[in-house]
């Protein structure tokens, strides 16, 4: 079997006069034994003999399976393995890239960034679970604890750890959050929401009640998306920003593109807004806002034209987050689903202007209409089938754990079948 120990302070072969073997420039310095030859291995130095044939029997036996390590690919900082090695690798989205590198740089790496990977144990992990939960709440808590699995059991990929600590410690369980169930407003305040936004944003509530999308989706949703003589509309692409504010047109999330059936009330609403708020020409790159460096990028992020049905009072594309603060939070609070809790200043040149500063409301914001447009259908009987294929959902399953409290029939009309059997 490959591999052997070198004495360092003796030479290999002994003198021909006197048959021993002479010492070596470097007697009494370092580490005197050093196990070489085994293929894919670094060499290794120890004081003692015994210590070498112990770890030459171990790596002999790793290496034949493959599962070799050595431990100074570990020595690395957790930080800059992720900032050298782990996330150049990356080839996400920039919709998912931009939070993803928020979380990770912001919490992941200030807590535990500066333990080398093979340091990272059961007290480690702890230590930053419950730094982390004093941080952030238990659901974005759970997504870093995701992201940091992910980051070793790359590490474990790479040949730096053997083993992932988090699978190795499993007393150590990720965060998880409470159960919560979604949220769905009523009739009432729907309509007192809708009546307080700027006229030509009541159709972004029609279209997030009535479609069930989500608020890049609707920000996205063009003219030719409309089947009129179909009565359907194509959710084929959604409005993101990136870290840098650069807006750009791709896929729904999951990449799934769906068409969902148009109410004739949605209709004649859509058709009046184009009346009064003509679509806008808006040119925007796909995929990635990043300038291409090369002809497969250019043609993958060659940008598309469409005619938005919703666009600003200055004709131009919505940035949601812009929107959220100046228009849907007032009407939240015009609604009373919102309080304004105080003003923040802000300096522009010589000017200092105040604006609304609004309790923290998550569960209220235009995602809520996706929740009420399932909760409608739900309660109506609708299929759970059809209901997880018009939300863009990957399996029924997804839609039931989301959303089965909005069925409060079901099981009654199966109970009173089966009760006809027992007359």
């Amino acid at each position: 079997m490959a591999g052997y120990i070198e004495d360092r302070w003796l030479k290999k072969r002994p003198d021909k006069a006197t048959g021993k073997r002479e010492r070596t420039s470097i007697w009494g310095k370092g580490k005197r034994y050093r196990v070489k030859g085994i293929p894919g291995i670094q060499d290794r130095s120890f004081d003692t003999s015994e210590d070498a044939k112990r770890w030459l029997a171990e790596a002999q036996t790793d290496s034949s399976r493959g599962d070799f390590v050595d431990p100074r690919n570990g020595a690395i900082l957790l930080a800059d393995y992720i900032a050298d090695h782990w996330w150049p690798s990356r080839t996400d989205e920039p919709s998912t890239a931009g939070p993803m590198r928020s979380r990770i740089w912001n919490h992941l790496i200030p807590l535990l960034g500066s333990y080398p990977l093979r340091e990272i144990d059961a007290s480690a992990l702890r230590r930053f679970r419950a730094d982390l939960l004093s941080r952030v709440e238990e659901s974005s808590a759970e997504i870093i604890w995701i992201h940091l699995t992910t980051i070793l059991n790359a590490a474990v990929d790479d040949k730096r750890l053997l083993k992932s600590p988090i699978a190795a410690h499993r007393s150590i369980k990720r965060p998880k959050p409470v159960d919560k169930k979604a949220k769905a407003w009523s009739r009432t305040t729907v309509d007192a929401v809708r009546e307080g936004l700027q006229e030509r944003y009541r159709i972004a509530v029609d279209l997030g009640l009535a479609l069930g999308v989500r608020q890049g989706e609707a920000l996205g949703l063009a003219e030719e998306d409309f089947d009129f003589r179909a009565e359907v509309v194509h959710i084929r692409r959604q409005l993101r920003w990136d870290g840098k504010g650069r807006p750009y047109f791709c896929l729904p999330k999951g990449r799934k593109t769906r068409d969902v059936p148009l109410p004739p009330n949605l209709a004649r609403r859509v058709r009046l807004h184009f009346q009064l708020f003509p679509p806008v020409e808006c040119t925007l790159p796909w995929r990635n806002p990043e300038t291409p460096t090369t002809e497969l990028e250019e043609r993958q992020r060659k940008p598309i034209t469409l005619r938005l049905v919703l666009s600003t009072s200055h004709g131009l594309r919505i940035n949601p987050g812009t929107w959220n603060e100046r228009s849907w939070k007032p009407a939240l609070v015009a609604a009373g689903v919102l309080r304004q809790v105080g003003e923040k200043a802000e300096s522009y040149g010589n000017r200092v202007r105040l604006h609304p500063v609004y309790e923290r409301s998550r569960p209220d914001m235009f995602h809520v209409l996706r929740h009420t447009f399932a909760s409608v259908q739900l309660e109506a009987g609708e299929s759970i089938v059809s209901v997880a294929t018009w939300l863009g959902h990957s399996s029924p399953k997804v839609t039931l754990d989301y959303y089965a409290h909005f069925m409060p029939g079901a099981g009654k009309r199966g109970l009173a079948a089966m009760d006809t059997w027992l007359v």
